[in-house]
């Protein structure tokens, strides 16, 4: 009499959806004697330890092409039987099938054995009260022959891994080496940089600007085990940005597919992101919570595959986007040196097993980070006989959004504030974005002339659109409109310097080059740039005397 067999190949790792095929088959008329036990060997960095359910013994010997032959197959035990065959008819096996053999050839046909259904099964085996057996990462274990369940260990799941599905291996014969495949997620950040309207890892802005920033997260596709998955973003911010805004500013966005952007919201170049999702996005606001605790907040979505439609969505992977407004405060670094740097990292469930509903089930990514940087200028009156400092001067300085600089720092929207220098002839404009200012004399000092009309001085950063934070050098110049000069950029402590000249009353007017400053922290290619600066202007110089002679021999 023949015996039924079943043919399994190694039913693989934990990110297949699909386990591989299996007929009823006669064995082989020549074939090695089976043994009582087999060698198995998990590898990998998913976990240090994992635990093993054995469901069916059975006999096993190698077969062709790697494959492996199972006869004789019986249940492992009452409590295995009793804790699968539910699971296996609620998943369309006919409740009159009820043998080791029967579940092995259905789990076989038409690839039942998905790995929604593995993780199924773990599950019931896990609180049925089956003996299960510990496999350390990287050890060979002897096992009695038959089809093992292996399910990673929570506890032993290591931090930037996951443990996404069971693995099915039939033991016996040659060893069998199994490996867990990684499906983990990925978050970055990025703050918005409002002359470009993009999202970036580096930005300048001004001082108590809005300011937007972005955390997106990635979750891989291919994610069938899980019946409920959420995350969380746990978001550092440096001393230098105020979090007072971050709740009420909050928008959470939801999008189906790993592969896609993450343009969530339109941004415009008024420094302002939208609210209203892009196509393709769902808002999902309502169903999150948000914790916050001093410069740490937490953004806990609700469950994503419900929020996406179902399983079949979450599958293609997900996408997450958290959009929130967090400004530049009096207390930010001004300049490269240090910026303002504004941290997340992503908290995700350790395993289809893992308990949601606190911290311990989930692990996490590495950190991400962007930074903002913010810059200084001091503008000062001086006299065009001697370049003193000139106390006095009555000016109104606006920036590129119309806004006026009034006397205690800040910016005004109806564009009447002005600002008078002090005695050592300077105005600072303090926590600065890049960008034009607008500056016109309404007053001059006594015994001054007041120049005619509006000049701009302009700030540059270049070297903001960096791929990572720490590649950002920014290169801070500076130029101005005659009578205003450009003197100094140091753009390691964002100190910007300019001077506007003033010529005493009743004397000719004469010509006050603008000026060009580059800096990147360097002080020698400061020195070098004072250098030519001072150069061009003797050969200026230079060229007028010359003028004036020819002239004067007419």
């Amino acid at each position: 009499m023949n015996k039924k067999v079943c043919s399994f190949p190694i039913l693989f790792a934990l990110l297949a959806l699909l386990i591989g095929t299996c007929a009823v088959v006669f064995p082989a008329s020549a074939q090695a004697a089976p043994t009582s036990t087999g060698s198995i060997t998990v590898s990998g960095t998913v976990a240090s330890s994992y635990d093993a359910h054995q469901i069916f013994s059975a006999n096993v010997v190698d077969g062709d092409n790697d494959a492996k032959i199972a006869t004789d197959l019986v249940w492992a035990s009452d409590a295995a039987r009793d804790a699968a065959l539910p699971v296996l008819h609620s998943a369309g096996m006919p409740k009159s099938q009820t043998t080791a053999q029967e579940a092995a050839e259905w789990l076989n046909a038409d690839s039942h054995l998905t790995s929604a259904l593995s993780a199924r099964l773990a599950r019931s085996l896990q609180s049925s009260g089956a003996v299960s057996v510990a496999l350390n990462a990287g050890r060979a274990a002897e096992l009695p022959c038959g089809y093992w369940l292996i399910v990673a260990d929570d506890d032993a799941i290591a931090q930037n891994e996951a443990g996404t599905a069971p693995i099915m291996a039939l033991v016996g014969g040659s060893a069998v080496t199994v490996k867990p495949k990684a499906a983990t997620p990925k978050v970055s950040k990025h703050v918005l940089e409002d002359s470009t309207a993009a999202w970036q890892k580096a930005a300048d802005a001004t001082v108590a600007d809005d300011l937007y920033w972005r955390l997106s997260a990635t979750v891989p596709a291919g994610l069938t085990a899980y019946d409920t998955y959420a995350v969380q973003f746990v978001d550092t911010m440096s001393a230098g940005l105020d979090p007072s805004k971050v709740v009420a500013s909050m928008r959470v966005y939801v999008a189906a597919g790993a592969d896609g952007g993450f343009g969530a919201v339109s941004a415009g170049k008024d420094g302002r992101a939208g609210t209203e999702p892009a196509k393709g996005w769902t808002d999902i606001t309502a169903q999150c919570r948000v914790s916050v605790d001093g410069k740490t907040f937490t953004v806990r979505t609700g469950d994503l595959i419900a929020a996406l439609g179902g399983a079949d969505a979450f599958t293609a992977g997900t996408r997450v986007v958290v959009v929130y407004n967090a400004p530049l405060n009096s207390a930010c670094n001004h300049g490269i040196a240090k910026g303002n740097p504004n941290e997340v990292y992503l908290r995700y469930p350790r395993s289809p097993f893992a308990d949601q509903s606190g911290d311990a089930g989930f692990t996490r990514t590495p950190s991400d980070d962007a930074c903002v940087y913010t810059w200084d200028l001091a503008l000062t009156k001086r006299g065009s006989d001697g370049d003193k400092p000139l106390a006095g001067a009555v000016l109104s300085i606006a920036d590129d959004r119309g806004r006026t600089l009034a006397a205690d720092g800040t910016w005004g929207a109806e564009g009447k504030a002005t600002v008078t220098t002090g005695e050592d002839g300077r105005v600072t404009v303090s926590g600065v974005d890049s960008g034009k200012l607008e500056v016109r004399e309404l007053k001059a000092p006594k015994g001054y002339t007041a120049f005619e009309g509006t000049r701009s001085v302009t700030v540059k950063a270049e070297g903001l659109d960096v791929d990572q934070v720490a590649a950002a050098k920014p290169k801070l110049t500076i130029t101005a409109e005659s009578p205003l000069r450009a003197d100094s950029a140091d753009g390691s402590t964002g100190s910007l310097e300019a001077s506007l000249i003033n010529t005493p009353t009743g004397t000719p007017p004469s010509i006050t080059t603008g000026g060009f400053m580059p800096s990147t922290g360097d002080m020698a290619m400061y020195a070098a740039a004072a250098a030519a600066v001072a150069g061009a202007a003797l050969i200026v110089v230079a060229l007028l005397v010359k003028r004036g002679g020819g002239s004067h021999k007419e």
